[in-house]
Order: C-alpha cells, then sequence, then structure tokens
C-alpha cells in the first residue's frame, strides 16, 4: 500500500527532501538514496522490503522530521536504482545480500554519518539484521517488522504451498502458472520463468507471483495493492529480485540471522509483529525474541504484514519517537 489517505492522524506530515543522489556502488550499480527531515537530526535509514519493492514517499513519515534525518535508498535493481531488474539484460550475479550490506556502509560513509539506527521491515528486517551483526559499531538502534530471515520452512510456508491453506483461492493463480509435473519445487519453477527472455512467459509469472503477495500482506485484502502489481516493470521487477534471493537462501547459512543475533543484543532494539502476518509467520519473530531477550516485543492483535496497517504503523511510529532523543 502505497496510498497516504488514512494515514494522517497516525503519522508524520508528509516532507519532501531536501537532497537526492546517485551512488556508485561498483559492478554497475547506481542506488538511489535520499534525505529528508532535520539535516543535524539523529540519523535513521529506512531498509526497504522485497527485496525489491523500492522506497514510498510515505515511508519518510514514520520519523518526526524536527528529529530525525531520514535517509531512504532503493537497493540494487529495485524502485529508481539503476540498471532496474525488469530489463531482461539486467545481470543478477552482482545483487546478493552481502552485496546490499556493502552498499547501506558506502552510503553511511559517503553521507558522513557516524552511526545511524536501521529501520526495517519484511525482507528489510533480514537485511538490517544483516548489516547489523556485520556493522554493529555502526547502528544506534534497530526498529524491526514483520520479521524474515529467509529460513528454508519460512519459503516453504508462503511461496511452495503452506499459506494455501489459508488462501486457496489466491493460491490458484499463483499455482496455475506451473504445471502439475513442476509444483514440488514452485520457487524454481517461477525461476524458469520470470529469467526467460520472452515477454510473453516472464511477465505472466511476474505478475502472478507479486499479486499472489499484495494480496496476501494484508489483515484484509486491499485490492488497490494488487492492481498496482499489474504494472509490468514493476512486478517484473519486485519478482525477479525476490525469486534471485530466495533461491539462493539470502546467501544465509540456515538459521544464520536468529544464530549471530547473540551478538546484537547490546543494540536497543523493537520487534513489531502482525499477530494475523500470513507472508512472514510470527514464529520467525518470536524465534529473534528469545535470541534477543533485551528487545521489545510488541505483537499487534489486529495486523498482518503490511507496514501500512494502523495498529502497526502506530507501534513502528511510537517505537521511533521514543528513540528519536
Amino acid at each position: 500500500m502505497t496510498d497516504e489517505q488514512g494515514f494522517d492522524e497516525d503519522l508524520y506530515p508528509a516532507i519532501e527532501p531536501y537532497e537526492t543522489g546517485q551512488l556508485l556502488v561498483g559492478d554497475g550499480h547506481r542506488i538511489y538514496w535520499e534525505q529528508s527531515g532535520n539535516p543535524e537530526g539523529k540519523p535513521v535509514v529506512f531498509v526497504h522490503g522485497g527485496p525489491g519493492s523500492g522506497t514510498s514517499p510515505w515511508q519518510r513519515r514514520f520519523f518526526d522530521p524536527e528529529k530525525y534525518r531520514i535517509v531512504l535508498f532503493d537497493q540494487r535493481g529495485a524502485g529508481k536504482s539503476t540498471p532496474h531488474a525488469s530489463d531482461p539484460s539486467a545481470d543478477m550475479r552482482h545483487n546478493t545480500t552481502w552485496h546490499l550490506v556493502a552498499d547501506m556502509e558506502l552510503l553511511r560513509k559517503n553521507l558522513g554519518i557516524a552511526a545511524w539506527q536501521v529501520f526495517g521491515g519484511s525482507w528489510g528486517s533480514a537485511l538490517a539484521l544483516a548489516y547489523a551483526q556485520t556493522h554493529p559499531d555502526a547502528v544506534t538502534e534497530l526498529v524491526l517488522r514483520g520479521i524474515f530471515t529467509l529460513r528454508r520452512e519460512e519459503l516453504e510456508w508462503f511461496y511452495e504451498g503452506g499459506a494455501a491453506a489459508v488462501f486457496p483461492d489466491y493460491w490458484r493463480a499463483y499455482e496455475e502458472q506451473i504445471p502439475p509435473v513442476e509444483r514440488n519445487r514452485m520457487i524454481e519453477a517461477y525461476h524458469r520463468r520470470l529469467f526467460d527472455s520472452d515477454p510473453a512467459v516472464h511477465l505472466p509469472a511476474a505478475v502472478a507471483w507479486s499479486q499472489w503477495e499484495a494480496g496476501t500482506v494484508n489483515l484484509l485484502r486491499d485490492q488497490d495493492a494488487v492492481d498496482d502489481m499489474a504494472d509490468a516493470a514493476r512486478a517484473v521487477a519486485f519478482a525477479r529480485i525476490e525469486n534471485h534471493f530466495f533461491m539462493h537462501g539470502g546467501w544465509f547459512r540456515e538459521n544464520q540471522l536468529i544464530d549471530d543475533a547473540a551478538h546484537i543484543r547490546h543494540i536497543p532494539t523493537v520487534i513489531v509483529q502482525g499477530r494475523y502476518d500470513m507472508c512472514t509467520p510470527m514464529m520467525t519473530a518470536w524465534a529473534l525474541r528469545e535470541a534477543m531477550p533485551e528487545a521489545e516485543f510488541i505483537v499487534v492483535p489486529d495486523a498482518g504484514h503490511s507496514a501500512a496497517e494502523p495498529g502497526t504503523r502506530r507501534a513502528l511510529r511510537a517505537a521511533c519517537d521514543r528513540f528519536a532523543s
């Protein structure tokens, strides 16, 4: 959901960036970044989800613009970063978790920031954890939402058929892109289609993949979000990047982000999780909470996965308000 309607009572007013740029990060990639809020304020970096969704203007609004120096950036291949993953010739070899961790650190140094708060949800929580575990001295606090760590059980739940127990009707359109003989390995079957050079093959696969996710992220289905994923460039980039990361398990060893959370227990952390999150079920947030017992753990009783849901966005803003000073 990118529509800001209804957010006014929960989030800060809409603002515009005071500075934008493109950072050359190597391997032919340039990442879009922007800064808004107070240039002398507390630095915070927003780590978007997907991977591949890109940032949206409303995401600046979790942070008090008088107190925060707000940094948003689009990860490789997504949003306003180039080359865009919707280009059939886009090379994905240099788009991995560890490339993105290095990009974040390069961006921090280029902006002259000594350390920053890291805010990430869904895939953004995985990248935030990977970054913090790699550069703990660069992180002042963590605000995490909809915890996702790319363990095999998480991927199988949502992309291989587990969640079909809750959404058999929505699953049908996702499943029907794949012949029955290939349905025992859906991520791999989608990979073959998403990276086929023929638009007649990769476009319907990308739309089905993206609309399956968009249709299940909210407690109550948001049809506008589903319809937005009919946009060809957006759907292809989103689906290709996600599938590429999932095929490789995020380049993590199994359970890595949970196992290594012990190394960052000293970082003040808030974990916000929707009780009825069907994309990244609460089992993973619970595992992280047990690995980081000092973290504040907030379960939103009437929310799914999306950061835009009322209870979740209020909890996230409150966490950022507490950390602002």
